[in-house]
């Protein structure tokens, strides 16, 4: 089969349950980038075959969270929270920012490796003064004792090293996590939400979905977390998180 970078592939040994784009190849092997799951994988050639330019759906997604997050805007206005989205892939930072631009929330978005986002990270909330934070990128679960993970230590250091810059849970919100990411130590290390509580893959836009929800949240007003939870891709298996305040301002008159 003629297989080249760029190609959208599945995988036959695994029923073909996502699509992956080919962003390289060695010999017989392909190294893959998941659409819609944050997953990279590798595989041979010949468990590949060719799948249809996916349907990502994101403006579905949008639309979903536009109904479910829109306000009576006759008498009031609103001036929703700010969020910076960091994002070890820059494809996936694409994909967030149209979304944040289509839900008419004020967003930065910069792309670092999840190994010197730790290193950044105060440096970037100083800077951007954000009312909430997306650490995300890339992780993967690697072995059954839990404590091997790929990306989830530079995540917790990250967590940590904003919460040295802001202590209060309310004043700055972290999201932070990727695929299969140590969620219990991401919460401890001070995260307000994390994937994954059932180290399942989460969807390209789920830490999107998360910060625009709490950025379109009254700030004198508690979240309603098993509804946030619930806009995202797979709920409470792929994203958890504790019950805090909103962060957008509701003025009046308009």
């Amino acid at each position: 089969m003629n297989l080249k970078i760029g190609d959208y592939v599945t995988r036959i040994s695994h029923n073909h349950d996502i699509v992956f784009q080919i962003v390289s190849i060695e010999k017989n092997i392909a190294y893959l980038k998941g659409v819609d799951l944050r997953l990279y994988a590798d595989s041979f050639l010949d468990d590949l075959v060719h799948s249809e330019v996916p349907n990502t759906s994101d403006q579905e997604i949008v639309k979903a969270n536009l109904r479910s997050l829109q306000m009576d805007r006759s008498q009031y206005f609103y001036l929703p929270g700010k969020i910076l989205h960091i994002d070890g892939d820059n494809g996936y930072l694409k994909r967030c920012m149209n979304f944040y631009q289509e839900m008419n929330v004020k967003a930065n978005g910069l792309t670092i490796s999840e190994e010197e986002i730790p290193h950044r990270i105060k440096e970037l909330l100083e800077e951007f003064q954000p009312d909430i934070v997306v650490i995300t990128g890339h992780d993967a679960y690697l072995k059954k004792n839990r404590r091997d993970y790929q990306n989830s230590i530079n995540f917790i250091d990250a967590v940590k090293e904003a919460r040295k810059y802001e202590k209060s849970q309310d004043k700055l919100i972290i999201i932070a996590g990727a695929c299969q990411s140590n969620y219990e130590e991401l919460i401890k290390a001070g995260a307000n939400f994390a994937s994954s509580p059932k180290r399942i893959n989460i969807h390209a836009l789920d830490p999107a979905i998360l910060a625009t929800s709490l950025s379109l949240s009254d700030r004198n007003k508690s979240i309603d977390l098993i509804s946030i939870l619930e806009k995202t891709k797979y709920g409470k298996d792929g994203m958890g998180g504790i019950i805090t305040n909103g962060t957008m301002y509701v003025g009046y008159p308009r």
